[in-house]
């Protein structure tokens, strides 16, 4: 077992990551006895609840290109755990995360003790994850990090760092049950990662979760930069293999137009946003120059969102897993794809709203196979058939065991006719598993 697999078999014999504790007392102890090394860099944090990955990706890409070493956290991982923690652009070397891991485990052990005594359970699997992450960090040493929120925000494991630059991307109902019915409940919990004196970068935002946002920011004495009102997407093109954009930053300064390799309006949205984001962190009446743009979107990727897996027949998939993660998705199909029929293959974890993610999708589909996810947390394949029965009626819907299954399938559909595609759609999990059997079975573009 690699150094990084041995980190990952640890970390999963804690309470996982799907199940969050509301606390943040314990993370900020375990960092303290690590020598709270959260606090040796500054923090662009990320919260929200679409975009987050693209955007904190977007911005850790800029910030690369402008020469500084940058360390980028994000979850879930696709396929190796390693893609969670990224050092200019790379996964991090499982023997570097392994020494990280090494330097954690008497603070884990005291903390542990110490919360079973006080009658309250362990470190959990995302709060030892993102400690691991300012530990790797402080190490490499980075000049700055990029930090993506796991869930919320006030009581994220990640909510220790003192957030120089707090970007809020579109906010909408997602994991009702933890953070509230509402979107304005939702943006009062992740607006908790505003921190005293820092400056907010927000997306286009539901008035009720702006008005949570700017309170949270005038409460915190921060800044605050609100997309198509201090800094805007003026315009944004299909082009060839992505878009080109043309923004206006926070300082008024307008861009000569950007190419970003990416598709959908949702990722010139989320450009614009890590525009900002970076604007702000170097100081808002500065524009960016142009060779960081260049250099810095030229290089970006977006994995799980959108990837081409096979070309023999064309195979996207995209992670995409609720209603307003599947509309982005459908609006840049419709727009960027000209093909003359799709196959969905859908697989859904139980949490999910798989009702209205279907709903979502039926735009674009012409036939649907569902599919198990590779985990205990999955929708079963009847339960999603039935759904899908109930939310796209008159649809072709096949039924099958595994992915593997699944992908045969549609793909047999799609060989028998010109133009045809598939889309692996519907979870995080999903996608992983998708592109980790497209590389087993040698498909030329995974």
């Amino acid at each position: 077992m690699s150094g990084a697999e041995a980190v990952y078999a640890a970390l999963l014999e804690r309470v996982g990551e799907a199940h969050p504790r509301p606390r943040i007392d314990p993370v900020r102890r375990l960092a303290e006895l690590a020598g709270s090394p959260q606090l040796s860099f500054p923090v662009i944090q990320v919260a929200g609840t679409n975009g987050k990955t693209s955007t904190s990706r977007a911005i850790a890409s800029l910030m690369s290109a402008h020469g500084l070493r940058t360390g980028l956290f994000t979850s879930p991982h696709l396929v190796d755990f390693t893609e969670r923690f990224q050092l200019d652009g790379a996964p991090i070397d499982g023997a570097v995360l392994a020494s990280a891991w090494e330097e954690l485990q008497l603070p884990l052990e005291v903390v542990d003790a110490e919360l079973v005594a006080a009658g309250h359970g362990p470190i959990t699997f995302f709060e030892a994850l993102a400690v691991l992450a300012f530990v790797a960090f402080a190490d490499a040493p980075v000049d700055v990090a990029v930090i993506e929120v796991g869930m919320g925000g006030e009581w994220d494991a990640t909510n220790i760092v003192d957030a120089r630059v707090a970007v809020l991307t579109p906010i909408d109902l997602d994991h009702t049950a933890v953070l509230g019915p509402d979107v304005a409940t939702i943006a009062r919990t992740k607006a908790g990662i505003i921190k005293p004196g820092s400056v907010v970068v927000s997306a286009h935002q539901d008035p009720d979760a702006l008005a949570e946002i700017a309170e949270a920011a005038t409460r915190h004495d921060a800044a605050l930069a609100v997309q198509g009102r201090d800094f805007s997407l003026l315009e944004d093109r299909v082009a060839v293999g992505g878009r080109q954009i043309d923004v206006v930053g926070i300082g008024g300064h307008a861009y000569d137009p950007i190419f970003l390799p990416l598709f959908g309006h949702h990722q010139a949205e989320n450009a614009t946003l890590a525009i900002a984001a970076v604007e702000a962190f170097f100081g808002a009446g500065r524009p960016l120059p142009e060779e960081v743009l260049d250099e810095g979107f030229g290089a970006l990727t977006s994995p799980g969102r959108l990837q081409l897996i096979g070309t023999d027949p064309v195979i996207y998939l995209d992670a995409a897993h609720n209603p307003h993660g599947a509309a982005a998705l459908v609006a840049a199909v419709t727009e960027s794809f000209d093909f003359s029929e799709l196959a969905l293959v859908v697989g859904v974890l139980e949490e999910k709203d798989s009702s209205g993610l279907l709903a979502a999708l039926a735009p674009i589909a012409h036939r649907v196979t569902v599919t198990p996810v590779d985990s205990p947390r999955s929708t079963t394949a009847e339960e999603l058939k039935r759904i899908a029965e109930e939310e796209i009626p008159g649809m072709p819907i096949e039924l099958a065991d595994s992915l593997p299954e699944a992908l045969a399938e549609a793909r047999g559909w799609a060989m028998r006719a010109e133009g045809r595609a598939v889309l692996v759609v519907g979870s995080v999990l999903l996608a992983g598993e998708a592109i980790a059997f497209a590389r087993s079975e040698g498909w030329s573009a995974a």
